[in-house]
């Protein structure tokens, strides 16, 4: 354990950002899902507005420092060319 206060000070910073991006990760997860659960079920319509909703969550976790760039940007590439596919 921590003696110093600067580092008992950013294990707690630390604990609290890391929750925020599991809390964060978890709910791009969610997204994905529900997209890829709507392209099982054959339904163009709910996919493609799951689809707008999960890029939209991936934006904001990139814009949050969440997610690398490349990686919101393959995991949106990949869930379109899906959707896509569905025609």
């Amino acid at each position: 354990m921590a003696n110093i206060k600067s580092a008992k000070k950013r294990i707690l910073v630390n604990k609290t950002k890391a929750d925020r991006n599991k809390s964060i990760k978890s709910g791009v997860k969610t997204a994905i899902k529900k997209v890829y659960a709507a392209i099982e079920a054959n339904d163009k319509a709910a996919a493609q507005s799951a689809l707008l909703a999960a890029t939209s969550a991936i934006d904001k976790a990139t814009k949050k420092g969440v997610y690398h760039k490349n990686t919101s940007a393959r995991k949106v590439s990949r869930m379109n060319l899906a959707v896509n596919k569905m025609a």
